[in-house]
Formats: structure tokens, C-alpha cells, sequence
């Protein structure tokens, strides 16, 4: 891990934003439904660019009828396209689910495979669902750079002006101690969607982060100078 090389003022940072965030979010976990790893290769694939209270409800039809890694793996491609329409995207997705099951089955012997690189193999899978695996699967130090990750560390400042996933989480391996990760990662989940907001203005007046957020003490400086200007 690259722990040790990171810039020891982000550093600090970032071991406080972690404690903060453990207290406002102890029990943050994936919120997608699932029971072992296979289920959760469907429900990260299913869940680009859909939420994940959606796909909950449709993987429930989908496991009720294919409830094996390999009664999926043998269905047809547009059955389960049929199924999973709703979570948008339906025949790449489908597609993809098809052929990874199949890979699974085939090439793995039926079992997910517990490396980062053999998960990157496939079909369907990128950096962000293989950190997810082996995180909350397989317990390894992991680092998933959704959407909520790259916003909420650029505006903490832990990150500075980077949006490609892959760079974010090289950066923040810099910083969070790999037994942090995953769960780090959790909980910035739940904060983005409950406070720090991508559609609306952040709550910061209600931020556990408030007083240590760059961009908060950004905006907060901007609003006194404009009211000292008045």
C-alpha cells in the first residue's frame, strides 16, 4: 500500500474526517442487497446509473427466478434483460451479467474469485466494482471511488481538482490506512446522499465536517466578505 508516502497534512485530515464520520455512521454498510459475492457482481453492475433502492427490488424477481450463480449463468440474455429494463441500460447489462456468470461458472470453477486483478477479468467489471468485492466480500483493504467518494474528497480537500476515478483512489491510498477503506468509503456514501448533496446546495450548517471542509470554509469566507462589503 502507498499509506506511508502520502502528504502528511492530508494525512491528518483525513484520519479526522474518518473518526467524524465513524461516529455520525457507525453502521454504514452497501447498500445494495446481497448474500454472497455473485449477487453482488449483479446488483454494482445494475446499479451504474441507477439508485440502489431500485435495484434491490428488481434483483428480488431476478434471483426468485434464477437463484443460483449457475441457473443465471445458464439463462438466455434476453430474459434477463426482460427483467432488469427498469435499472436502465438493460441489454449492456444484461449482457454483461450474462457473460460474467458464465465466466464465473467456467473459468473459476463457480467461485468469485478473491484477487483485484482476477476480478478485473470479468465482463462488467471496473475498478470501482472489484474494490467493492474484495472489500465487503473478502475483507481486503479496498477503496471505491463512486460518484459520492470524488465529489466529497474533492470538496474536503483531501483531494485537489481531480475527477478520474482511478487517480482519486491512487491519491486517497496515500491517505486512508487500508484497513479504513471500505468502510471510509461507506460513509461517505451516506453523507453525500444526507448532507453534502450533488443537486442542491451542501448542508454544511449541519456538516460533522463543517469546521475542517475546504470548500465549506471556502463558502463560508465568501459570505463574510460579501457581508462586510455591505
Amino acid at each position: 500500500m502507498l499509506y506511508q508516502t502520502g502528504d502528511k497534512k492530508k494525512q491528518k485530515l483525513a484520519a479526522e474526517v474518518i473518526e467524524r464520520l465513524r461516529r455520525e455512521y457507525p453502521d454504514a454498510a452497501c447498500t445494495l442487497d446481497y448474500d454472497n459475492a455473485w449477487k453482488l457482481l449483479v446488483g454494482v453492475r445494475l446499479a451504474a446509473q441507477c439508485t440502489d433502492e431500485r435495484v434491490n427490488v428488481v434483483v428480488e424477481e431476478l434471483y426468485a427466478k434464477y437463484p443460483t450463480m449457475e441457473a443465471l449463468a445458464a439463462a438466455e440474455v434476453e430474459e434477463i434483460e426482460a427483467i432488469v429494463r427498469p435499472c436502465g441500460l438493460g441489454k449492456s447489462k444484461a449482457r454483461d451479467i450474462s457473460a460474467c456468470m458464465r465466466m464465473i461458472r467456467d473459468v473459476y470453477g463457480g467461485q468469485v474469485p478473491d484477487d483485484f486483478d482476477e476480478l478485473l477479468k470479468l465482463p462488467g467489471v471496473g475498478r470501482k466494482s472489484a474494490n467493492l468485492i474484495v472489500g465487503d466480500v473478502f475483507g481486503k483493504p479496498a477503496i471505491v471511488t463512486d460518484t459520492h467518494c470524488i465529489r466529497l474528497v474533492n470538496r474536503i480537500g483531501l483531494v485537489d481538482g481531480i475527477k478520474e476515478p482511478k487517480k482519486v483512489e491512487m491519491e486517497l491510498w496515500k491517505l486512508i490506512p487500508p484497513k479504513e477503506g471500505s468502510d471510509f468509503c461507506h460513509r461517505l456514501v451516506y453523507h453525500g446522499r444526507e448532507v453534502c448533496t450533488a443537486r442542491t446546495t451542501p448542508h454544511c450548517e449541519r456538516c460533522c465536517l463543517s469546521d475542517i471542509c475546504a470548500s465549506a470554509n471556502t463558502e463560508n469566507n465568501e459570505k463574510s466578505r460579501e457581508k462586510n462589503e455591505k
